[in-house]
């Protein structure tokens, strides 16, 4: 081989941080556990504390860990909520600088949600159908605030995610959704589509009701190409 490919020294903290994930990984250390302490890990791995700290420190970033003064380490539960909770500030810096990230996001949601409401409306129970329209009920209560309304609105909306019984896919609902929702614009832009919204809500749950997966997806995809005027960038207003 003619190019050179030199090895790159690591930095200790970089190979402590891949052993304690290793201790994660393997299950010799589960959540709820305390993570060793400084001391024993300095004794384990043989170097310093520095090393320690920054690799403890880069596990916590990552949301494997939870440090908390004065106590021992804890290693978290990992869920899928837990993981996109991990990247939350990242991904709302990069749809405020970004007019194609909140245009991308817009459309993955129209993507996501029309799938979901397939699925709602081939699995939905009747408790499922019950609790929708409750939460009808309460965001149509909520009119005249908007804040409670779009709130009420995003819960009806993460309920259809929860009806598949995929963890994964109501955390990505959730996530979408609370990273949107920096982009609401103020109660003026509301002002007359309330019941518009409301309207396409309960089509929405009757065509779940009837298991009309194509209805139900149609009217979905006609709702949120709608309110895709609802989010606006955030430099616009």
């Amino acid at each position: 081989m003619s190019h050179s490919e030199p090895i790159i020294r690591r930095k200790l903290s970089d190979e402590v941080l891949e052993r304690l994930k290793r201790l994660i990984s393997s299950g010799e250390l589960s959540p709820g556990d305390e993570m060793p302490s400084e001391r024993e890990l300095m004794a384990r791995f043989q170097v310093g504390r520095p090393a320690i700290r920054e690799a403890m420190q880069a596990l916590a970033n990552m949301g494997l860990v939870a440090i908390s003064h004065g106590e021992r380490a804890k290693v978290l539960q990992l869920s899928a909520k837990s993981i996109f909770k991990q990247v939350d500030v990242t991904a709302k810096i990069m749809l405020a600088s970004s007019k194609d990230s909140l245009e991308d996001l817009k459309s993955a949601r129209i993507f996501f949600e029309r799938g979901m409401v397939r699925e709602a409306a081939q699995k939905a129970t009747d408790k499922d159908l019950e609790q929708l329209r409750a939460m009808l009920t309460e965001q149509r209560d909520a009119l005249g605030d908007a804040k409670a309304f779009i709130n009420a609105d995003m819960r009806l909306h993460t309920q259809i995610a929860v009806i598949s019984r995929n963890p994964i896919y109501v955390a990505v609902s959730e996530a979408m959704l609370g990273w949107l929702e920096e982009y609401h614009t103020d109660m003026l832009i509301w002002s007359g589509k309330e019941n518009t919204t409301l309207s396409e809500h309960e089509e929405i749950i009757e065509c779940i009701a009837r298991h009309d997966a194509d209805g139900a997806e149609q009217v979905m995809i006609k709702h949120l190409e709608r309110s895709k005027t609802l989010y606006v960038q955030k430099a616009d207003g």
